[in-house]
């Protein structure tokens, strides 16, 4: 479980394909790594995935073929956002995040608003229950509060600090990015929806 609070960028340093998934070796060196083992936790823009080995300056790990499916942002080079996981003990500064990422949108628009920037984010028409105005929504891992929503698309506003300690800061119109929908929009849905 995680905050969605972004801990730091790493780097993906190589994608080496396995099958149908693949393998990461991440350079973490923003991180503090001292309290990680292998088996443990990181969100990787959005995603929960398992550390299985640790190399100088960060970690590997493996995503699978459902993960790859519905995500994006796994290419070497890129930027990712890096969060460990909770302990029960951790303050909770965003909302309860998993790291399922639920599918990929498309950002529309990026526009400043002062020093804030505004992102439009379109979304697969599926998730839109699950969205609601002042609502969280996780986008590459970071926990944001949904400003406003159509039937297709919803805004959020990134604040200085965020655009500063997230890649956030690079989208731009036609990138993709990681969905997760609030958690408990999710159960709350589950439970309208079950059979007695």
């Amino acid at each position: 479980m995680f905050s969605g609070i972004i801990q730091a960028i790493g780097r993906i340093v190589a994608v080496e394909p396995a099958g149908q998934s693949a393998r990461l070796t991440i350079d973490a060196d923003g991180l503090d790594l001292s309290d990680i083992a292998i088996g443990d936790s990181i969100a990787c823009n959005g995603v929960c995935l398992t550390v299985t080995s640790l190399v100088a300056r960060g970690f590997r790990l493996d995503v699978s073929h459902e993960s790859l499916r519905v995500t994006a942002g796994f290419v070497a080079g890129g930027a990712i956002n890096l969060e460990k996981s909770l302990r029960l003990s951790d303050r909770l500064g965003g909302h309860l995040v998993s790291g399922h990422v639920d599918a990929t949108g498309m950002v529309e628009e990026v526009k400043p608003v002062d020093a804030n920037r505004e992102i439009v984010v379109r979304f697969p028409a599926e998730l839109g229950r699950f969205i609601a105005r002042k609502g969280s929504i996780a986008l590459n891992g970071v926990s944001l509060t949904v400003n406003v929503v159509t039937s297709d698309s919803f805004s959020v506003n990134l604040i200085p600090h965020t655009l500063a300690v997230t890649n956030l800061k690079d989208l731009k119109r036609g990138d993709s990015v990681n969905l997760e929908i609030d958690l408990i929009a999710r159960y709350v849905e589950r439970m309208l929806t079950s059979p007695e």
